[in-house]
């Protein structure tokens, strides 16, 4: 089935609307980051788990069909975790990756493990999927930043542990810096109100949420 309101696609449509000439968030993502090793300490991909919020979830699942009415199980979304996916690619999955301080350009494969989820509870659509990198990694420092350029969609951390790391040394340890709240001019508030055309095009890098894994 070609769904009409698929996610991604519906939000390029409501960007060409607006001719995106001046930025603001629409979408709201809570993330849960895990980084994964493998048994010779070498960081082999990144895990994400992304909680868009309650408006645009509704807004994602119209004419998702279901046995059950309200409430959809992960094959029924497979459909549309697929063009998820897919759609993401033209945006570098949003997620940016260092390696000892040196950017590293297409840093990762393409995502595997994939799957959305729906809380019926919270009524919101989870995105479930791993980012392995081309080349596993060792390093004594890795830098993982999440944001959108064009901050059509405010990615933001959950409050308790945000960032896990699966298999790591021992010595490894993972840190979180999120935006600060003075990078918003005092004429608006980020929430789901913020309606103001006064942020620009470009500015979503000031908000980056950034992880770091140092190991000895």
């Amino acid at each position: 089935m070609l769904y009409r309101f698929v996610f991604w696609i519906a939000l390029l449509a409501c960007v060409a609307a607006a001719e995106r000439a001046q930025a603001h968030p629409h979408v709201w993502v809570t993330m849960t980051e895990e980084i994964l090793y493998a048994s010779d300490g070498s960081a082999t991909g990144v895990r994400h788990a992304w909680i868009f919020d309650d408006m645009f979830s509704a807004f994602a699942t119209q004419g998702v069909e279901g046995k059950t009415k309200g409430t959809w199980t992960r094959e029924e979304l497979e459909p549309l975790a697929k063009v998820n996916v897919e759609s993401l690619k033209e945006y570098a999955y949003f997620t940016y990756a260092k390696v000892d301080g040196k950017r590293r350009k297409d840093a990762f494969l393409e995502p595997v493990d994939y799957f959305l989820e729906y809380d019926p509870k919270d009524t919101v659509l989870t995105l479930h999927f791993t980012l392995p990198f081309k080349t596993p990694v060792k390093a004594k420092a890795i830098e993982i930043e999440v944001y959108d350029p064009e901050f059509f969609i405010d990615f933001g951390f959950v409050e308790n542990q945000p960032v896990r790391l699966v298999s790591a040394p021992a010595q490894c340890s993972a840190s979180v810096e999120r935006p600060q709240d003075d990078n918003f001019p005092s004429s608006f508030r980020l929430d789901k109100n913020f309606m103001t055309s006064e942020a620009n095009m470009g500015m979503g890098a000031n908000f980056t949420n950034r992880i770091f894994v140092k190991c000895p």
